[in-house]
């Protein structure tokens, strides 16, 4: 069985192939940020690399609403929540 490379978003599982989107959206539900990873992925690592991916000029600290896929303990200290 071919294993895939970590950085083409493929993964396997028992239905087959698989790629799970991690995007960050603005209030208005437009994208601001991508991050394509293998299925079977867990969602919390992806946290991280999607908010860095965003660049928004502003004056204090922002704040961020996500899915409970999201609400490790690292998520929640490193971004306030």
């Amino acid at each position: 069985m071919a294993v895939e490379p970590d950085d083409h978003g493929l993964g396997r599982s028992r239905g087959g192939l698989t790629t799970k989107p991690h995007l960050a959206v603005e209030q208005g539900q437009k994208p601001m940020s991508i991050v394509i990873t293998a299925g079977q992925r867990g969602d919390s690592p992806q946290f991280e690399p999607v908010l860095k991916a965003i660049c928004v000029p502003r004056v204090g600290p922002g704040r961020v609403r996500a899915d409970k896929a999201y609400t490790s303990r690292k998520n929640r200290g490193s971004y306030g929540g």
